[in-house]
């Protein structure tokens, strides 16, 4: 029985499906980088978008970038800041610098303003809604945040009772 699987994990016939899926997957990984991966070929983490960006397009030329959400997301940040992202969020990507942006709003006191550009500088990013920004360590956006929770979802996730002999 050893050397029927000795044999069996040596044969070019089991090697060379595996090589053809691996090749695939690394094809597809350089060939459509997700939208957080084209975030850091730019210099930014990619925490600065939500989970759950459905696709994105990028005109490499001018910059033009738009994401794609499938529908508006909000979620607090630090107990202090309630941002929102609507379903489409476009600007113009630069490195360390995306400007014009649209789609992302956060609430400051009562009012929601618009953030119209974020700059990547050193350990920090520049969050600006023309009138004031405020900067934030980079640290902060290594995780993507999620809708409705942000990034204290474990407070939120509930635990099904366990019942022997149940599934779900």
């Amino acid at each position: 029985m050893g050397s029927l699987s000795r044999r069996n994990a040596s044969s070019p016939l089991t090697v060379f499906p595996l090589l053809i899926i691996l090749s695939s997957f690394a094809y597809c990984e350089v060939g459509n980088p997700s939208a957080y991966e084209v975030l850091q070929q730019y210099g930014f983490p990619i925490g600065i978008l939500p989970i759950g960006v459905t696709g994105y397009e990028l005109n490499t030329e001018t910059g033009q970038f738009s994401a794609y959400l499938n529908g508006t997301c909000s979620f607090s940040v630090e107990d202090s800041y309630q941002l929102e992202y609507k379903s489409t969020i476009t600007g113009v990507l630069s490195k360390d610098r995306l400007k014009d942006l649209k789609g992302v709003s956060v609430k400051v006191l009562f009012f929601w303003l618009s953030i119209v550009e974020v700059v990547h500088d050193g350990d920090e990013l520049q969050f600006s809604v023309g009138i004031a920004s405020a900067n934030f360590p980079v640290n902060n956006f290594e995780e993507r945040p999620q809708c409705g929770c942000g990034l204290d979802c474990n407070q939120l996730s509930t635990v099904l009772p366990s019942y022997p002999n149940r599934t779900y």
